[in-house]
């Protein structure tokens, strides 16, 4: 008899292999790292001595699970912003969260919960892009599972790097570190094309070529990042990297959730490897994949769960699942991804896709052996059916759980026996999780209550507080005012006509003060002499936020001194954005027709504005206001706006109290 390490017998063997075998009463036998032989129980046990024997009667041995993409650190980040957008839970709070607390200790920590969550429920492999991926990388190993890591790669400052330049000599030192090893396969990753700069993907591609090691990136995640694509550069994400050359590297592509039928195309001829996440496509409203299309068209599609900070666990049963349901629900088709496929999908196709199919993905001898065993006997896989070869797939999909896991091994190695951790300090990272996770949570909760942290955290904030003397006074001819003020001896600075769409995002606590989001359209413009008219300005559209604190009124002659800090920032983002980050208790819409002019009177700067309201309807105005810096100055700016108000043939009684926002 030949010596072996470990036998696994008397369980129903799913060998995924080429003819998707199933042995009722099978066994499998182990060496070293290596599965050297699958078959009937009582064939394996005659032939091999075991060093130890492992009884899996009434259990099912598995390939183990492989999760095609995923950020593991984010473990520690689950649950603290659900129910949110695409855009605003990532660039709102996990990217803010990131740069507050992402470090050696935090990826540390949140690799090991997730290999802790990973090995309890099947998952022997994963596919991860983070940061600081050296320290997850070590603990993987520590864990003792197998993994494809990238560093990943944006075009902003990230956690471990304040440049792309700096990311991109990470991820080579991070390459050349860990080649060659055992468990781990190296990759760069850059995040994805929206992220990126042509040199990004470029210079990725070619680190990926060099050393012969996997491209992690994000496709099609959205129908807003391909609309955006094809505004930017006149192609959709596949075709824009496509003529970059970003595909002539092993590119496994996260999502895929909007590729049209000539990007699939494309997808199997450079042989992309594609991550189905549907849990996290779900949660976060970005879309159903077309992985029929996808398979049809010769793509090799694995599982993944993406991270649990969108998803929120790593439960590749709870994938397979609803990778296996989805189908039918959208092609009102019950046959559509039959269970066998969606276990496929987990485990020899997930292989394909991350190009380790000659390593896992099935029990076949001469492969890594990593392999899962779970228990048959729950009640709710209670009674078991065995009426054909697909049986035991079905129970596998649609009703086994990852908690029915009772062994793990990978690389032969027990990572789990009997639902005990044998490599891991389970009740340690618990620990260690839920301390980091206090101190996450303390921050996120204060950040909710201060708007000006929430302002800071979305980054381009001026910082610099402001504060404004100014008046406002209904007119009833403003073309009279106009005139009188061209006749004033004042130096004009500037001059513009513009139209102005303002919403107010209001809160009933007035200590929060409040934001306000506009988009200003120049219509005339006037400087150095030179007027623009209209479409001549080839000016798009400025959009911009502006944080108001409460504010604190005194009067000085006929004008109102309003002690009220301004903080400023370039609206980067749509205000449907805005709307659903802040979580105003109301909001209100303010349309206008400005006139301003920027003049110097007495040496001092003073904007004066004649505006129309059109929403809500609320007459004419003329405002003057100047900015302050000390109660000296602003009683001397004071006294220069009366003055520019008697100019003006302006009566004292028509002075208006508040701001435009509380007309309505």
């Amino acid at each position: 008899m030949a010596k072996v390490d470990v036998v696994l017998h008397n369980g129903v063997v799913v060998t995924m292999n080429a003819a998707f075998d199933v042995w009722e009463e099978g066994a499998v036998a182990v060496r070293g790292r290596e599965i050297v032989a699958v078959g009937p129980a009582d064939e394996i046990t005659a032939a091999y001595e075991a060093d130890e024997t492992l009884d899996c009667a009434g259990r099912a041995v598995i390939p183990g699970l492989i999760n095609a993409h995923t950020h593991v650190p984010m473990s520690l980040l689950r649950g603290m912003a659900d129910d949110l957008r695409l855009d605003v839970w990532l660039l709102g709070y996990m990217m803010p969260v990131e740069r507050e607390f992402v470090g050696p200790e935090f990826c540390r920590w949140g690799t090991l919960l997730s290999c802790v969550e990973m090995v309890r429920s099947g998952t022997t492999c994963f596919c991860d892009m983070y940061y600081f991926e050296d320290e997850v990388a070590q603990a993987t190993v520590e864990a003792g599972l197998r993994a494809i890591l990238g560093e990943t790669i944006l075009k902003f400052p990230s956690p471990d790097a304040a440049s792309y330049d700096e990311s991109l000599a990470y991820s080579r030192d991070f390459v050349e570190r860990w080649r060659g090893h055992g468990l781990i396969v190296p990759a760069v990753a850059p995040h994805a094309p929206y992220t990126s700069t042509v040199e990004i993907l470029q210079q990725s591609a070619a680190l990926a070529r060099r050393y012969d090691v996997p491209l992690l990136t994000h496709f099609s995640e959205t129908a807003d990042q391909v609309e955006e694509s094809r505004r930017l550069h006149g192609q959709t994400p596949v075709e824009y990297v496509n003529g970059l050359g970003l595909l002539e590297a092993k590119v496994i592509a996260a999502h895929c959730v909007h590729v049209t039928e000539a990007e699939m195309r494309l997808l199997a001829r450079k042989r992309v490897g594609v991550s189905h996440n549907p849990t996290s496509n779900l949660k976060l409203a970005s879309g159903v994949a077309p992985v029929l299309r996808l398979r049809q068209a010769g793509v090799a599609v694995g599982i993944g769960t993406d991270g649990p900070g969108s998803n929120n666990d790593q439960d590749m049963f709870e994938e397979m699942r609803l990778a296996a349901l989805l189908p039918k629900g959208v092609s009102y088709d019950p046959t559509a991804l039959p269970a066998r496929e969606a276990f496929a999908m987990a485990t020899i196709e997930g292989a394909r896709a991350l190009k380790l199919d000659r390593l896992i993905g099935s029990l076949e001898p001469g492969k890594r052996a990593d392999i899962a065993v779970l228990d048959l006997q729950g009640p709710h896989l209670t009674p078991r059916f065995a009426l054909g070869p697909d049986s035991i797939y079905s129970q596998l999909v649609y009703a086994a759980k990852g908690s029915d896991v009772r062994h793990v091994l990978v690389d032969g190695r027990l990572l789990m026996r009997e639902r005990e951790l044998l490599t891991v300090d389970e009740a340690e990272v618990l620990a260690e999780a839920r301390r980091i996770g206090e101190r996450i949570n303390d921050f996120v909760y204060h950040r909710e209550q201060n708007l000006m942290d929430k302002l800071v955290a979305l980054g381009g904030l001026e910082r610099e507080e402001t504060y404004e003397i100014q008046v406002k006074v209904g007119i009833a001819d403003l073309a009279a005012v106009e005139q009188r003020l061209g006749e004033l001896d004042v130096e004009l600075v500037k001059r513009s006509t513009r139209q102005q769409f303002d919403t107010y995002f209001l809160f009933d606590d007035p200590q929060k003060g409040y934001v306000r989001y506009r988009e200003d359209n120049v219509l005339v413009e006037r400087s150095d002499g030179v007027e623009r008219l209209g479409p001549a300005l080839d000016v798009a559209p400025e959009y911009g936020l502006t944080l108001i604190g409460p504010t604190r009124e005194r009067e000085y002659e006929n004008s109102v001194i309003l002690s009220r800090s301004r903080f400023t920032s370039p609206a980067a983002h749509s205000l449907r954005f805005y709307r659903e980050y802040f979580q105003p208790d109301r909001i209100q819409e303010v349309v206008k027709w400005r006139t301003r002019y920027r003049i110097l009177y007495q040496d001092e700067r003073f904007a004066i504005n004649l505006d129309k309201l059109t929403r809500p309807p609320g007459g004419t105005f003329l405002e003057i206001k100047s900015r302050t810096w000390s109660q000296a100055d602003a009683v001397k700016k004071a006294g220069l706006i009366s003055e520019l108000l008697e100019l003006l043939g302006v009566e004292r009684g028509e002075v208006i109290r508040g701001e435009y926002v509380t007309f309505g």
